[in-house]
């Protein structure tokens, strides 16, 4: 795996871009100095925390006050062996009854009381207004406790212990935060939340597709080793945007995006009075208290003999890690090195079914963990005795089919020559008898490669000089709809690699705009198909241009892969655990993008990268004439990226146009994540006479929005000499693996 890293110096002159500050030079530990920050107005928050993991077992459940914390009703035992909705209904009752019992002070009763409503008027204290009792009614929520996960992951993450803090140094994070798969998976590798996050740090597939490599081949975020890497990676990075370790661990979590919008909602950095005060829609239960949880699962690990008695922790995991230096498939690995299957599997759990079952190979530069010890002869050598015809060059290529009526499972295994076994594990199916019209199934691959069903050249339409890349596009093909040549294309828009363009891009065109080519998808077979991303028809562009850096092959993106039913070591609601990643499924959509997304109160948005008034105008199915008149554009004018865009909601609710916009751009980027890798950053100082859009394009070759991501607060069109801007560099990552996994699933 390449290492991505935000090395000190870049986040010291990250600090420097957004506060315009001097650069100073300090020890790689100085971030730790920064102190994780224990208010002491929120000890009781911290105190229900470490009673939750310490105190209460998962037999048992707190219910509380949602935002008093301090407020615990009663202590319950869930009941042995209840299922899912029987613990759902006995939750609801037990809130119901203190539910009546709140209501009834509310309504001001403080006499005769019974010796429940008793005891819950004493946790409020004599003097609260019935009010405040109506509004706790509605706060009542059931926690389950955690303690014997604790202990146990406690006991497990003595295995990854060592290798986690070696990243966190590495990348200048505070050691401490090693305790944060605590609150996360109680350091259960297996741990998969109700949105998709998986692994020992929860990552969900796009936020883990920026650090490791996350498809149907490989999903690094299963392996405690490369999604450790990547987690000390993306704290790093949060601390680079935010410059305040409570408020980049509670990104984490919330989003950098959102911790952004929190500071300037509530006007202040200070992580108790965000937690108090700030409002934000998806600014939850499980946002509000990730720091706090953290704290305490600090605090327990800690003093873990305190509250647990003396334990034992696994031994550190020390493997041999090989690089493979080629394709090969797994049951030649599994030869050369005479192990048994099941032990490398256990030891590889990144690599997936397709890889075991022979479709796959397992990818060139896969760091391969080996038991030494058990090993009859250097792994060099055992290495070496791969035979020639086991080793490729490339990944093999995925083939499709696309459910029709009268399909079966069985029937489409005996058209192509599988198992149903196969098919089922391939496409990660929970049943065999469960398939539906237009769904895309993966096959495995074997034999020779039909023919790539071509796509139909569109001729251009009058109306507009800039085009917008699409997934699939190639130099060759819009310079050839544009009724030019490909010199002419590459000369008008500054670009002196023909390979290196990327969905999202915008070229500017000598006439018309290419219409994105239609693919048609054969119901049968279909090859490293891509579907378009959903970008509407772009009227305008802003002017600079865009950036560089794409693939040579048309992008694709990867179909959602069906998680394995693994267990979940933290339930929501039912009853509820911190760290379920957010609380609102638009704020996980792009954790680590600190662009603003969301429309204000007056009904305008930040411009975003990568966005036109078509982009708008199709999200809010209206014309682009509408937005030019609401805003006092004149023709051709470009939006600018950074300025304030009023927007007309009259067809389209503000909630639905975010999710569209979040939509283009999660595709966007995950398009872009697919094939490139963030390994590093650079820090430019600009001279006079540069161009940040030329520097982006010619000299660093990164999309403008990805530069945005590093410099958020930066005007790209007021640059002056001697400003420090971070460049993230780049590096493509496996290509042949993530372009063949190219067809979105039909829903």
């Amino acid at each position: 795996m390449p290492r991505v890293g935000y090395k000190l110096c870049s986040r010291l002159y990250a600090a420097a871009v957004l506060a315009a500050a001097v650069l100073v030079s300090l020890c790689p530990m100085a971030f730790a100095g920064d102190g994780l920050a224990r208010p002491p107005g929120l000890e009781a928050e911290v105190g229900f925390w470490r009673q939750v993991f310490t105190d209460v077992q998962s037999s048992e459940a707190l219910v509380h006050d949602d935002r008093h914390l301090g407020v615990v009703y009663e202590k319950v035992n869930i009941p042995d062996g209840a299922s899912a909705s029987k613990r759902r209904r006995f939750a609801n009752d037990v809130r119901k009854r203190y539910r009546n019992i709140l209501t009834t002070l509310a309504g001001g009763k403080r006499s005769g009381l019974t010796s429940a409503e008793q005891r819950v008027l004493a946790l409020w204290g004599e003097d609260v207004s019935n009010a405040e009792l109506r509004r706790a009614a509605k706060r009542i929520r059931f926690q389950q406790g955690l303690a014997d996960r604790f202990r146990d992951g406690y006991i497990r993450s003595g295995r990854w212990r060592d290798y986690i803090v070696a990243e966190l140094r590495d990348e200048g994070v505070p050691i401490e935060l090693a305790a944060l798969p605590h609150v996360e998976s109680s350091f259960n590798p297996k741990a998969r939340s109700h949105v998709g996050a998986s692994g020992l740090w929860q990552f969900t597939r796009s936020t883990g597709r920026r650090f490791m490599q996350v498809d149907h081949v490989v999903d690094g975020r299963r392996d405690p080793f490369i999604s450790s890497r990547a987690a000390a990676q993306l704290l790093s990075y949060n601390y680079s945007i935010l410059q305040s370790w409570p408020l980049a661990i509670t990104a984490y979590n919330h989003g950098v995006a959102g911790m952004r919008r929190a500071v300037r909602t509530v006007g202040t950095e200070d992580i108790e009075t965000i937690i108090r005060n700030y409002q934000g829609r998806a600014f939850g239960f499980a946002s509000r208290n990730f720091y706090v949880a953290f704290l305490a699962a600090v605090e327990a690990q800690e003093n873990v003999e305190q509250y647990f008695g003396p334990l034992e922790q696994d031994s550190p995991q020390h493997d041999l890690v090989i690089n493979l230096p080629d394709y090969m498939p797994a049951a030649a690995i599994v030869e050369a090195f005479g192990l048994p299957e099941g032990t490398l599997r256990r030891m590889n759990p990144a690599l997936l079914d397709p890889v075991w079952s022979g479709t796959k190979h397992v990818p060139r530069a896969f760091p391969l963990r080996l038991p030494e010890e058990r090993l009859v002869d250097s792994a060099e050598h055992l290495m070496a005795a791969v035979p020639e015809h086991q080793r490729f060059a490339e990944q093999t290529p995925d083939l499709y089919h696309r459910v029709r009526r009268g399909d079966s499972l069985s029937a489409i295994a005996r058209r192509y020559r599988t198992s149903t076994n196969e098919l089922v594990a391939l496409n990660g199916l929970r049943s065999r008898h469960k398939i539906r019209v237009g769904q895309v199934l993966r096959l495995p691959y074997s034999g020779d490669l039909p023919a790539t069903p071509a796509a139909p050249k569109t001729p251009i339409e009058p109306g507009t000089a800039v085009y917008v890349v699409r997934a699939g596009d190639t130099v060759g093909t819009i310079a050839s709809r544009a009724g030019m040549t490909e010199r002419e294309l590459l000369a008008m828009n500054d670009i002196r690699n023909r390979n290196r363009i990327y969905p999202g891009q915008e070229l500017r065109l000598r006439r018309a705009e290419v219409q994105p080519p239609s693919i048609s998808i054969d119901p049968a077979v279909v090859l490293a198909a891509a579907e378009s991303l959903p970008a509407p028809e772009p009227v305008l562009a802003v002017e600079a241009q865009q950036s560089v850096a794409a693939a040579p092959e048309p992008v694709t993106i990867t179909p959602p892969e069906p998680e394995p039913p693994e267990p979940r070591p933290l339930i929501v609601d039912e009853p509820v655990a911190v760290a379920d990643a957010a609380d609102d499924g638009t704020a996980i959509e792009l954790l680590t993008d600190p662009a603003d997304y969301l429309v204000d109160a007056k009904s305008s948005i930040e411009v975003q990268a990568a966005e036109t008034l078509g982009h708008y105008a199709d999200w809010l199915e209206i014309r682009t004439q509408r937005l030019r008149d609401l805003n006092g554009y004149a023709f051709r004018r470009p939006v600018v990226i950074g300025q304030r865009l009023r927007l007309d909601f009259s067809r389209v609710e503000p909630d639905e146009f975010v999710a569209r916009r979040i939509a283009y751009h999660r595709s966007l980027q995950e398009s872009f994540f697919m094939q490139y890798r963030v390994a590093d950053t650079t820090v430019h100082r600009m001279r006079r006479g540069e161009s940040i859009w030329e520097l982006a394009q010619q000299r660093y070759e990164v999309p403008v929005w990805l530069l945005r991501q590093y410099n958020p607060d930066l005007d790209l069109d007021r640059v002056r000499p001697g400003l420090a801007v971070v460049f993230p560099r780049v590096e493509q990552v496996d290509r042949a693996a993530h372009n063949s996994a190219a067809l979105a699933e039909a829903n």
